[in-house]
């Protein structure tokens, strides 16, 4: 197999960004440019994304990124050999925006096409940083997926768990409103819960302990707004501290409720932990999953912190992933607002498709 040159393009939330990787599976790639422009200044007086705002600013900024991006690879589009985009989950007018703009490049430059599921560039990046084998045990903990997956291959997943009503980051996001913090939430709870007490507030730990690896943070939500509502005086960063313990809590013991059945499943080969998203740069998390794989036996891989929140560089290592098995797609693939793991498998020859009690939405 022959390495791959790719330009990576993400566009699916409040992110605009462009990449250059070259490398082949099973990695590591090496990335030859990674430009990402955040959109955060423009929505941070609503306190989050705001689809049309968004939309506008992918559109208003996204040839810039991709110029940028090319010229810190030192590459012309002629020199790539493939063009990917993510094609989706993500807010519709901003995929629609990445998508057509690496269908023109691709078709400009007669490159191969490819879109990403961004749901599975997000799971591969262990690969593209540190080369880790299949199968692997993937958490996906971001603002809008908080899922537990078996990657048994590219295109191939098993779905072990997923959250019945809030993302982790998502309740991040809500408890820094009602603590009035700024948005993006995660990290100014980060910052405030290093100077509280994570004991002083009994908040609940929905899930813990029972069976299956699912996730529920919407009544932990709800009993931070009734403490905030109580009237009664407290230290914001007390309950800051309580309410990041109560989530690390619960995802450590899911984890390791899918951890169980990992192994029953695939044996002595799964000891491989892989955390991405967002939410995997937060450092109090990562330590706590660290402490779990010791003692459980596991490898932990977590990408560094630029690479697990939205990026390009993922998008385009998926591309040489795909491209190294001629998965490519026709230039009539159509944004996906939506787009379940289990239909990545389409079109993959031998693929297992995604088992587990359901299939999630996102």
């Amino acid at each position: 197999m022959r390495d791959f040159t790719v330009l990576g393009i993400e566009t699916s939330c409040d992110e605009t960004a462009a990449a250059v990787v070259r490398g082949r599976a099973p990695g590591p790639g090496e990335i030859l440019s990674n430009v990402v422009f955040s959109q955060i200044e423009e929505h941070r007086p609503y306190g989050g994304v705001v689809p049309e705002i968004a939309a506008r600013a992918h559109v208003e900024l996204l040839d810039e990124v991709i110029a940028q991006a090319l010229s810190q690879s030192k590459l012309a589009l002629s020199q790539i050999d493939v063009v990917a985009a993510t094609g989706g989950p993500g807010l519709i007018g901003g995929v629609m925006v990445g998508v057509t703009t690496a269908k023109a490049l691709a078709l400009a430059a007669e490159k191969p096409f490819i879109a990403v599921n961004h749901l599975e560039a997000h799971a591969l990046t262990a690969r593209l940083t540190g080369g880790v084998a299949f199968p692997f045990l993937l958490l996906l903990i971001s603002g809008g997926h908080c899922q537990l997956v078996a990657v048994e291959g590219v295109g191939r997943f098993r779905l072990y768990g997923t959250t019945i009503d809030d993302a982790a980051g998502e309740a991040f996001d809500k408890t820094a409103k009602l603590l009035e913090l700024p948005y993006p939430g995660g990290p100014a709870i980060e910052a405030l819960a290093t100077h509280g007490n994570p004991r002083r507030f009994a908040l609940p730990r929905p899930l813990l302990g029972r069976p299956g690896a699912d996730f529920s943070f919407a009544g932990l939500k709800t009993a931070v707004r009734q403490v905030v509502r109580s009237g009664k005086e407290f230290a914001p960063a007390d309950l800051a501290a309580s309410f990041q313990a109560a989530v690390i809590d619960v995802v450590v013991d899911r984890t390791r409720a899918a951890s169980e059945r990992f192994r029953s499943e695939f044996g002595s080969i799964a000891n491989h932990l892989v955390v991405a998203g967002g939410v995997a740069a937060n450092h109090a998390l990562r330590q706590a999953l660290a402490a779990f794989c010791e003692s459980e036996d596991f490898t932990i891989a977590i990408p560094p912190p630029a690479l697990c929140t939205d990026n390009a560089a993922m998008i385009a290592w998926t591309g040489v992933e795909r491209s190294g098995l001629e998965l490519f797609d026709e230039l009539s693939f159509s944004p996906r607002a939506r787009w379940p793991l289990q239909d990545v498998a389409e079109g993959i020859s031998g693929h297992v498709p995604l088992q587990g009690e359901r299939a999630t939405s996102q």
